[in-house]
C-alpha cells in the first residue's frame, strides 16, 4: 500500500466543511489559472480528508476543466461518450423535459472497470430554479460503523461489479456485448484507500450484482444491509448547486445520489473522471 505523504495543515486555500463526516467548499482557489505544486497537494490533502470537495463562481472552458483533472493523474473516457467527441475526456449529463434524470442511487463511478476510478470532477452547466441538489455519503464512516461481527465477516468478501446492470439499457446493449470489452469484475467488499489505510464500504446499488460465495438469498440479504449503510443522514452531506460550481469526489471512500427532483426543468453538467486503481484489502491495516 502506498500512503502518500501530504500536507498537515493548509496554507493555501481555506477549507469550510459542510457537515462534520463528509464535504468542504474549498476557497482561494481560480481554476482557470495554472496551479502550483503545493496548491494542487493541498486540494489533494482535502479530498482525502474530506472526501469530497467543492468550489463555486468557477467559469471553466473544457480545456481548463481537463487540464484540472490532469494535474491529479491520467483521465479516462467513459462508454457513454459518443464518438467523434471533440474533448472525448469529458461526459455530458443533461436532463431535461425529454429526459428525467436517472442517477438518483447511491453509487460509485464505473465500479465495473478493473481499475475503477480514483475521483470524478463534475461541473454545473445550467441548473434548474431549485432542486437537482447532489447527496454524497462516507463510505469510511459506513464500515466503521458496522458491529465488530459483521466487519470481520465482510473483510474476507469479494463482490461482482457488472456495468451491464445500468448501462444495458443506456447503450442499446446486450450484456453480453457489453461484457465483450468491459467483463464483470470482482472486488474486496471492504477496500483498503491506497493512500490513506482507511477502510471503506465498496458496493453499490447501480453495480455491484452479487457476493461470491453467498447464495441469492443470502447475498441479497446482506447487499441491502450495507447499501442501506450509505442512506444515514449522519454519514452524509447534501451539495446546493450554482452555475458554474465543482464537485470533486473520491470514488474509493464515497457514494453519491444525483436528486432527480427537477423534472422537467433542465440541468446540464459536465464531468471529467480521474483513473485509479484495482482495489484491494488489506488484512494487515
Amino acid at each position: 500500500m502506498n500512503v502518500q505523504a501530504r500536507p498537515k495543515t493548509f496554507s493555501r486555500l481555506e477549507l469550510r466543511p459542510l457537515s462534520p463526516m463528509i464535504g468542504a467548499e474549498i476557497f482561494g482557489l481560480d481554476l482557470r489559472e495554472t496551479l502550483d505544486d503545493s496548491q494542487i497537494a493541498e486540494v489533494r490533502a482535502a479530498l482525502l480528508k474530506h472526501k469530497v470537495v467543492f468550489f463555486r463562481d468557477q467559469d471553466l472552458t473544457s480545456a481548463q476543466h481537463i487540464a484540472f483533472a490532469k494535474r491529479f493523474g491520467a483521465l479516462e473516457i467513459h462508454p457513454a461518450t459518443p464518438k467523434g467527441q471533440e474533448d472525448p475526456e469529458l461526459l455530458h449529463i443533461a436532463h431535461g423535459p425529454e429526459s428525467k434524470g436517472r442517477e438518483n442511487f447511491w453509487h460509485s463511478d464505473v465500479t465495473w472497470r478493473t481499475a475503477p476510478s480514483l475521483g470524478s470532477i463534475l461541473r454545473a452547466i445550467e441548473l434548474p430554479a431549485v432542486g437537482g441538489d447532489t447527496l454524497f455519503s462516507n463510505m469510511v464512516a459506513a464500515y466503521e460503523g458496522l458491529s465488530p461481527a459483521m466487519k470481520d465477516w465482510i473483510c474476507g468478501l469479494t463482490a461482482v461489479h457488472d456495468i451491464a446492470r445500468v448501462f444495458a439499457g443506456r447503450l442499446g446493449k446486450t450484456a453480453e456485448e457489453l461484457h465483450q470489452k468491459f467483463p464483470p469484475q470482482e472486488h474486496p467488499v471492504v477496500r483498503t484507500h491506497p493512500e490513506t489505510g482507511e477502510r471503506a464500504l465498496y458496493v453499490n446499488t447501480a453495480f455491484t450484482s452479487h457476493i461470491k460465495g453467498l447464495s441469492a438469498k443470502e447475498s441479497g440479504w446482506l447487499l441491502d444491509h450495507l447499501y442501506a449503510q450509505a442512506v444515514i443522514p449522519e454519514y452524509q452531506c447534501r451539495f446546493v448547486w450554482r452555475v458554474n460550481s465543482i464537485a470533486f469526489w473520491d470514488n474509493r471512500a464515497s457514494q453519491h445520489y444525483a436528486a432527480s427532483d427537477y423534472f422537467p426543468a433542465v440541468r446540464r453538467m459536465a464531468r471529467v473522471t480521474v483513473a485509479g486503481d484495482q482495489p484491494f484489502f488489506d488484512p494487515a491495516n
